[in-house]
């Protein structure tokens, strides 16, 4: 169980749901639309999309800790870290770190080429663009994170929305919907929040090591009314959704959930200590958590009532 528990930190598993729930809407939008669903593909799907995630977020650790990132958060007094601090705290060597990020990685990989053989090879495509995405996030010598021009948030926007719900669509169907796309675009551009409202916690020091995130490109003022656009789409594609019949109308519903962080927002100021964010960060996680969940309840209850 202790071991369990460190992975579970080293991992940063907590987080996983921001995953795992556009998988589920991908597939029950099968259900809904085609009237075609297996478990077992599923649970599949499931597995191999939560290895990518784990994998991503431990890359991300190895990287910026490479980069001398994570080293410049711990160092920096007003910043707060966002990593495990399994590598900058010593608590397992590098070799141990990069051990289980690539054993998750070849779990994600064997899930993919599984779904390929059994749904098709769009399956294993989309896998494979989200393992890049994940690694060249801060890999060089892409590193999305690093360039602050709004590359990380589409690529943020494109493997925590579009590619699981499509693909997880593709992999009950073996089949294209437009549906599947415009059904991606709440939960992912909520998921491309909370990745981008993060920084705000450490900026300064990303700045110090050149990491050039949009907070650090932009300022705080600027950052936070992008911020506030990004919620604002995130509410105007779940009302297109739900018009173009790619969810059922009471899944507007899912709009209340945006109401505490949108509260949130009007307790900043245009210049704010890092601890402050804090509960911006809460409520966008919060926000993405809650909205998904509505929308995978109203999904289930179209596709029993219909």
């Amino acid at each position: 169980m202790d071991v369990f528990k460190r992975f579970m930190k080293a991992s940063r598993m907590r987080v996983i749901p921001v995953m795992l729930m556009p998988v589920a809407l991908g597939a029950l939008g099968a259900y809904v639309w085609d009237g075609v669903f297996d478990i077992w593909l599923l649970l599949l799907t499931l597995i191999g999309s939560g290895a990518a995630h784990l994998f991503s977020n431990m890359i991300n650790d190895l990287w910026d800790y490479k980069n001398g990132t994570d080293e410049a958060a711990k160092n920096t007094a007003d910043a707060i870290g966002t990593n495990s601090g399994y590598l900058t705290n010593g608590v397992w060597s590098m070799r141990t770190f990069a051990a289980v990020t690539w054993g998750l990685f070849a779990v994600a990989a064997a899930s993919g080429i599984a779904l390929a053989l059994l749904s098709g090879i769009w399956a294993f495509v989309f896998g494979a663009m989200g393992g890049l995405i994940a690694y060249f996030y801060v890999a060089p010598p892409i590193r999305f994170g690093y360039r602050g021009k709004g590359y990380s948030e589409i690529a943020i926007l494109l493997a925590f929305g579009v590619l699981p719900v499509l693909g997880s669509y593709y992999v009950q169907t073996s089949t294209f919907d437009y549906r599947a796309i415009l059904l991606s675009l709440p939960i992912g551009l909520l998921t491309t929040l909370i990745l981008f409202n993060h920084h705000f916690l450490h900026w300064q020091a990303d700045r110090a090591a050149g990491k050039r995130t949009l907070v650090v490109v932009w300022g705080e003022r600027r950052a936070l009314q992008f911020s506030r656009l990004l919620l604002g789409l995130a509410a105007l594609s779940l009302v297109g959704a739900a018009l173009a019949g790619a969810l059922p109308a009471y899944a507007l519903v899912g709009l209340i959930t945006a109401i505490p962080l949108y509260l949130t927002y009007g307790r900043l100021q245009d210049q704010n200590s890092s601890r402050a964010y804090l509960p911006l960060m809460g409520a966008s996680v919060r926000a993405a958590n809650r909205c998904g969940s509505v929308l995978i309840v109203c999904l289930i209850i179209q596709g029993l009532i219909q």
